[in-house]
């Protein structure tokens, strides 16, 4: 019986030294918010259940709200960093700003905070672009595009060009206002991120 109550608490003791792999952070908006779904219905969660179920797991922090925009992300992310230590963050804002038609420099100098702030609290970080609908201008449109790309050159990090990429043009999976998709575009948005998430998280330190 002293034997196994050994075994049990070096166990224990072993993996509280250990430690557990520190989580994934979603910092984002109403996209990655499940907006007009069950919350078990987007993306984020079905990322959970897929990182609950690898070896070794690893918990999903779903820290995005409907409306967000990059300067609101950006005066919570001190916060959250210091509470939930992510090894990565992804960051998915912008697209606010830009249905707001607030200046691309700011929403640039917003996001460079945001992966400068990343950078310095040693995780990693994967950026996600965003479309705006095409009666926004190509000016506007394009400068969006380029300002995603360039981010991620500056900062070295993974990029998710279009978080929506085969789900935006598509009525069967997109809500009524036609900006946020219905719970069978869902599946699709998590591989979207998933195809350039997957290559960071294998990139990470197991603990």
């Amino acid at each position: 019986m002293l034997r196994i109550l050994l075994v049990v608490l070096s166990s224990f003791f072993a993996a509280l030294a250990t430690g557990a792999p520190r989580p994934v952070l979603v910092l984002g908006d109403s996209l990655s918010a499940a907006y007009g779904l069950a919350p078990k219905e987007g993306w984020v969660a079905l990322l959970d259940e897929r990182l609950a179920a690898a070896r070794p797991a690893r918990d999903v922090v779903n820290a995005s709200i409907s409306g967000e925009t990059s300067a609101g992300g950006l005066a919570r992310l001190p916060a959250l960093l210091k509470e939930h230590a992510p090894a990565l963050v992804v960051v998915e804002l912008g697209a606010n700003d830009g249905l707001r038609g607030l200046p691309l420099a700011q929403l640039r100098s917003n996001l460079a905070a945001i992966l400068e702030a990343v950078r310095r609290a040693g995780a990693r970080a994967v950026l996600v672009g965003i479309e705006l609908p095409v009666n926004y201008g190509p000016q506007y449109r394009d400068g969006l595009r380029e300002l995603y790309r360039g981010l991620a050159d500056e900062f070295n990090v993974p990029l998710v060009p279009f978080l929506l990429d085969g789900v935006a043009l598509d009525p069967a999976l997109m809500q009524d206002d036609g900006l946020h998709p219905r719970a069978a575009g869902e599946p699709r948005v998590l591989e979207n991120v998933w195809k350039v998430l997957e290559p960071a998280l294998r990139a990470l330190p197991a603990r």
